[in-house]
């Protein structure tokens, strides 16, 4: 498995922190755009009335603008940096989850499913996700920056080891 250059990656979120400062005026940041994203593929389902109704939406409109473009961009870099670092494998199930907790897909993906809900309505209740509070937060040397990112790398650690142990490493 190849890795990044951890002080190459800073310099890359800094850089790309300021050009979004720079050009856009705004912070880093995905979780608004995907509740945006959201609101847009609603209003097909529940109507414009029941997106205009709904309380988050009335605070953040449905759109595609910069932070639509960052949210897909982000989704394109992985692929890029990936397939630059010849990692690129499409796997349903990762070694590391099958070792621990056996090969069913579709357990592999309700825990992604469920960890990625659980991620999301912690970012909305904090109004600010690990890019936006965590990275903008920290990168503008703000006390709530500061807080959430050891408060999120505490908290990866311990759930890390509550569901891997601390076994042989893996990857």
């Amino acid at each position: 498995m190849h890795r990044w250059n951890p002080y190459l990656v800073g310099v890359g979120i800094g850089v790309l922190s300021w050009a979004a400062f720079a050009i856009a005026d705004k912070p880093i940041g995905v979780t608004t755009a995907l509740s945006q994203c959201s609101g847009v593929v609603a209003r097909p389902i529940i109507g414009s009335e029941g997106v205009r109704a709904n309380a988050y939406w009335a605070r953040n409109p449905p759109a595609w603008d910069y932070g639509t473009l960052f949210l897909f961009g982000i989704a394109l870099g992985s692929l890029v940096a990936a397939a630059a670092s010849r990692d690129l494998k499409i796997e349903v199930v990762p070694a590391v989850w099958r070792e621990r907790f056996g090969w069913s897909p579709g357990g592999r993906l309700l825990a992604a499913f469920v960890g990625g809900a659980l991620v999301m309505y912690g970012a909305r209740m904090a109004d600010g996700c690990t890019s936006g509070n965590g990275i903008s937060g920290s990168l503008q040397l703000a006390v709530t920056g500061w807080t959430f990112f050891i408060t999120m790398f505490i908290t990866g650690v311990a759930t890390a080891r509550l569901m891997f142990g601390r076994g042989r490493p893996h990857g």
